[in-house]
């Protein structure tokens, strides 16, 4: 008998570990993000505000989602490396290589596939080359190498380098425009064409120049990710975040004088304010769930994020085929027959949405399956 309670002891001790390592309070967040994404990308007709991006500079709840994850693809990114201590090794660069190359193609699919479903199978003269995913694709590349290449002491001088050049940019560029002027565009144009451009605004919201302040954010969190692992325990893990996501989100309010907060363009302020507001969150998080164990509230947002990259494919390809097929347009009209307010109802109709990806992602994880790259 003493035996067996030595084993099982030693038993729920490696799980313990298990879990601490893992963080179940960073798939939480990560969940909570694909929820996010899923829910204001799937919206029908009238939207509340907070459920909509900012025209142009400012910041609503809706613009929060994709810093989120994109914040913590560079915390994953350090703790998933960690693992080989950040050696170059041919394995490791082939693994790197391998994932953004299929993130950018998945996207690339999503793309045709919102055209092809349409009857537009030939569509490659004029298929959008940039969204989501190929911007995520990119900038886990460009953290990841540097990573592996180059001594983290150059992490944070690297992170201000690229904010402060890219607002040199912006600044002497005319960024700040809202059309045809603007730098972001005119390089988007020159490169890509107008054809391969996002269609619905004048300025790509994921266009190449960008990706300076996005692979900055994204590095951010991998400097974030650092500063967490440099104290062995939990309290002291989530309160360097703390400080961190505070000093990020003065710095970045300070900087909005300057560079106003802006998504479209992913200004050095906008990088620097969510970064700090996920640092945050991920710290109370982990305070939370990683220490006080409070731990059940968060098993939905968790089966989002076991599989985030996979549930948010599938809403993307979902969504256009319901839609396609007619299905939306009939669900979100039986929702307005019982919900009379056109925002009340939209809402309706997008946690709709999110429950039936939610679903995909129960069957998932109750099988135990994990999609990765």
């Amino acid at each position: 008998m003493q035996r067996m309670d030595e084993t099982e002891q030693r038993s729920q001790t490696a799980t313990m570990e298990k879990q601490r390592q893992r963080l179940l309070s960073l798939d939480a967040l990560r969940g909570m993000t694909v929820a996010g994404m899923i829910l204001v990308n799937n919206g029908w007709g009238a939207t509340f505000t907070p459920l909509q991006h900012s025209h142009w500079n400012g910041l609503t709840p809706c613009d929060l989602v994709f810093p989120f994850f994109l914040f913590i693809v560079g915390v994953s990114t350090y703790l998933s490396l960690q693992k080989s201590g950040f050696r170059p090794s041919v394995t490791v660069i082939r693994k790197i290589v391998k994932r953004a190359t299929l993130l950018f193609l998945i996207g690339l699919f999503i793309n045709w596939t919102a055209l092809a479903a349409g009857g537009d199978l030939q569509c490659f003269d004029h298929l959008r080359l940039w969204a989501v995913l190929q911007r995520i694709a990119v900038c886990y590349l460009l953290t990841a190498l540097f990573a592996i290449s180059l001594p983290h002491r150059y992490l944070l001088p690297t992170i201000i380098g690229l904010l402060t050049l890219y607002g040199i940019v912006l600044l002497t560029g005319n960024g700040y425009a809202e059309d045809a002027t603007n730098i972001a565009l005119r390089i988007d144009t020159r490169l890509f064409g107008a054809a391969h451009l996002y269609r619905w605004a004048p300025i790509d919201p994921e266009g190449l120049l960008g990706t300076i302040g996005a692979t900055a954010h994204t590095l951010t969190g991998f400097y974030c990710a650092r500063r967490m692992r440099q104290a062995e325990e939990p309290t002291m893990q989530a309160l360097h975040l703390l400080l961190t996501g505070a000093a990020l989100l003065a710095c970045g309010w300070l900087l909005s004088f300057l560079l106003p907060i802006n998504k479209t363009i992913w200004s050095p302020s906008f990088a620097l304010v969510t970064c700090g507001a996920a640092a945050l969150l991920l710290g109370l998080l982990i305070q939370m769930i990683d220490i006080r164990g409070h731990q059940r509230w968060a098993l939905p947002f968790r089966i989002f994020g076991v599989n985030p990259l996979a549930l948010y494919a599938s809403s993307e390809l979902l969504a256009i085929l319901l839609g396609q097929w007619g299905v939306s347009e009939t669900v979100y009209n039986a929702l307005h027959t019982l919900i009379s307010y056109d925002e009340a109802a939209s809402l309706a109709y997008a946690v709709y949405f999110v429950s039936l990806n939610f679903l995909i992602g129960y069957i998932l994880y109750r099988r135990h399956i994990y999609i990765k790259l």
